[in-house]
């Protein structure tokens, strides 16, 4: 059962608009590029909406007022969520992410922090995003300044070793401005399931997760990552939380809004055809041209 929203905004309804709208902008734009990722970016394109559209403290129109929540998407090949996100909430143009990944486009295929208005910390290099985040967490708390700030990790990303050295240090230091969201998926690039004879390593299950998070000392809340309700709840509960740092086990399905896409690790990083798109947009109740 969801969670009761006590919060004011554009409501659940919107921003499961704002979300189907996003995945059409995300499917075509990876066509129109004929590169990038889209299974981790329909995974967590909702969670994405709804901190950009509700829970963001932000100045679109200011994108470094010093004020603001941060935002890094430590899982940074999901670039391309987060620039729609951004576009879609103002910070520029809708028309910009037909400029995806190419050579001279401020839309890279991993976030830079140096050319793209609304990105907090450049990223890519698999858990070095959120060490970045517990340091602008850091950096807030010394400088008397009372943003959250958000990071966005992937569950194959936590494989990683500086992971768990963040995840560490945050509570000793008594973080309570840091906010870790990981997108739990379960497939990574050559699959989980035993679909794929590249399989090394069984998933992080949801409960793992949960008591590894725990026994690192953060206060740790699940959702279904794909229920807007719950994810303004869960996000609302997180920033109430005081005295330590908050986890948040995002429980979502890669390739999310495209039938023959979701729980498929083959669609990590494939390029769909025409034919592939125009089924993906009518699913998505879009056209060609618009969302």
């Amino acid at each position: 059962m969801s969670k009761p929203i006590t919060m004011s905004g554009p409501g659940v309804a919107a921003l499961e608009d704002l979300a189907r709208q996003a995945r059409a902008h995300i499917v075509r734009t990876i066509a129109g590029a004929h590169g990038g990722h889209l299974g981790g970016p329909l995974s967590v394109i909702d969670v994405l909406i709804a901190l950009y559209f509700q829970m963001l403290r932000i100045r679109p129109q200011e994108p470094d007022w010093p004020d603001r929540d941060r935002l890094v998407l430590s899982k940074g090949h999901s670039s391309i969520a987060l620039y729609t996100a951004l576009a879609m909430r103002g910070y520029f143009p809708i028309e910009e992410l037909s400029t995806f990944d190419a050579i001279d486009s401020r839309l890279q295929g991993h976030p830079d922090m140096t050319i793209t208005p609304g990105v907090d910390m450049s990223s890519g290099s698999l858990g070095l995003g959120f060490s970045g985040a517990l340091g602008i967490a850091l950096g807030a708390r010394a400088a008397k300044k009372d943003f959250t700030t958000y990071a966005i990790l992937g569950d194959g990303e936590c494989n990683e070793g500086i992971v768990w050295e963040a995840a560490h240090v945050a509570p000793r230091h008594g973080i309570d401005n840091l906010v870790a969201i990981v997108d739990h998926n379960q497939l990574q690039q050559f699959g989980w399931r035993g679909d794929s004879a590249m399989n090394r390593l069984p998933p992080y299950t949801g409960t793992q997760l949960v008591d590894r998070w725990s026994a690192f000392g953060w206060r740790v809340f699940e959702m279904d990552g794909h229920d807007m309700a719950e994810i303004l709840a869960t996000l609302e509960e997180a920033k109430a939380v005081q005295g330590l740092p908050v986890a948040i086990i995002s429980h979502t399905i890669k390739g999310k809004g495209v039938s023959f896409m979701e729980n498929s690790f083959q669609w990590h990083s494939k390029v769909p055809t025409p034919e592939q798109l125009a089924t993906a947009l009518a699913e998505l109740g879009a056209n060609g041209g618009g969302s």
